[in-house]
């Protein structure tokens, strides 16, 4: 697991994606672009295709296809989505 300005990111196994229940997650996609976002609630993400990096005030985070990633609540940050993003998500705990 790698973790970069309170971002968690590890690459998924079939098995943790299971175990998480993915599959009920709300769905999301992106094209290349840039935008500020902040969290109001933790975010847990699993990204399956796509590359971006998130800028943050105290450094960057790199995620590709196969990650499983979580942003802290209370972040603020740039998304760089430099390969259309496409991801399933769920909020809280």
């Amino acid at each position: 697991m790698t973790e970069g300005p309170g971002i968690k990111v590890e690459k998924a196994t079939p098995e943790k994606l299971a175990e998480m229940g993915v599959e009920q997650w709300s769905p999301w996609s992106c094209e290349a672009s840039t935008f500020d976002w902040s969290y109001d609630d933790t975010e847990t993400a699993y990204v399956s295709d796509g590359h971006v990096v998130i800028h943050t005030a105290a450094g960057d985070v790199e995620i590709t296809a196969g990650d499983l990633v979580e942003f802290p609540a209370g972040l603020e940050c740039t998304w760089e989505v430099k390969k259309a993003i496409r991801k399933v998500y769920k909020f809280g705990d």
